[in-house]
């Protein structure tokens, strides 16, 4: 797979952000069928750097409720890649902004 299908978008939040800065670790949404091996190649291809080491977190979809009821639709799940960077390493999304 290439790796613009696997890394979906990164992760923009104060806690994606705050790992950023302080361990060293970039957040992406991947795609749901990619493992930590080829989230690494992708990572290392897509921005010219080390990557020590990958943990995913996957969100089932969940059904859609209000007041305890199941409503029709749902909420859709997604799987994440923490990607902690080689020392040094640096991928710089939104500076200046």
């Amino acid at each position: 797979m290439d790796y613009s299908k696997i890394l979906l978008k990164p992760v923009v939040s104060e806690k994606a952000n705050d790992i950023k800065e302080q361990a060293n670790h970039v957040s992406f949404y991947v795609h749901c069928d990619a493992n930590k091996i080829e989230v690494k190649k992708a990572v290392e291809a897509a921005f010219d750097v080390k990557v020590e080491s990958v943990n995913i977190v996957k969100r089932k979809p969940l059904a859609r409720k209000r007041f305890g009821r199941t409503t029709g639709g749902r909420i859709s799940g997604y799987k994440k890649a923490y990607v902690k960077l080689a020392a040094g390493d640096k991928i710089e999304f939104f500076e200046g902004v």
